[in-house]
């Protein structure tokens, strides 16, 4: 398996957790990453349009330099290649924007500001240069400092820079593969109409039933599967 794959199943299995520990509420729907204004829209429910028109345009979470920092660590998270989309490519970092706008939870507002100044500590103590400015060799050789954490140690325990960046690769995750993009790659494609001939004949056989040929014409017509079915007042069918 490689290593987008490994990312795909492993940390979209356990982002729930991750979010839950910077206040997000299980059973809150993630916003449409892809839409960036707060007018009211039809698919959105009137609750939900009414959270989003307190959100102030304008005020995004992230300045100038931290987005692009943001833009940076999340395409090494998740970077583009001839065969997938990147982080870039889903406007991921316009979704944890959100994410940090829209949460309660003041502690992962001041870990995602914090994070990004430790990497531009550690950069310019390492190299001399903001992370966004350092090659790509200084910036993974910076990140593998911090992309592995001890599963067994209490999240409370661990360094700061660690929880930071398990926290955003959850939310580059998350951001990407909850956007068209993402559903794509993945191959999903929603509720599907199938096709059923009935109950196989061995089964039937062995419990000593059979269809009634009348019934089964009209239940089981794959010619019909796309036409509404309809009964007369007393509850027989008709079609």
């Amino acid at each position: 398996m490689d290593r987008r794959k490994s990312l795909k199943s492993i940390v979209l299995g356990t982002v729930a957790t991750g979010l839950a520990a910077h206040g997000c509420k299980p059973g809150e729907e993630s916003p449409d990453q892809l839409s960036t204004g707060h007018e009211p829209v039809a698919w959105r429910t009137a609750y939900e349009n009414d959270i989003l028109s307190e959100i102030k345009d304008g005020e995004d979470f992230f300045n100038a330099h931290e987005r692009e920092t943001m833009i940076v660590l999340c395409d090494l998270i998740l970077p583009p290649s001839e065969e997938f989309k990147g982080a870039s490519d889903a406007d991921v970092v316009s979704f944890i924007d959100f994410m940090a706008s829209d949460t309660e939870s003041e502690q992962m507002q001041t870990d995602l500001k914090g994070g990004l100044m430790w990497l531009d500590h550690k950069s310019n103590t390492d190299h001399g240069v903001e992370f966004k400015g350092a090659t790509q060799d200084q910036q993974k050789a910076i990140l593998d400092e911090i992309a592995y954490y001890d599963p067994d140690a209490p999240y409370e325990d661990r360094p700061f820079e660690v929880n930071f960046f398990t926290m955003v690769r959850n939310l580059t995750m998350t951001g990407f593969y909850t956007s068209k993009l993402g559903i794509e790659e993945m191959g999903y494609k929603g509720n599907m109409p199938n096709v059923w001939n009935g109950v196989p004949d061995d089964v039937l056989e062995q419990h000593g039933v059979s269809y009634d040929p009348e019934w089964l014409a009209k239940c089981v017509d794959q010619s019909k599967r796309n036409i509404a079915a309809e009964w007369d007042e007393n509850g027989n069918l008709l079609t």
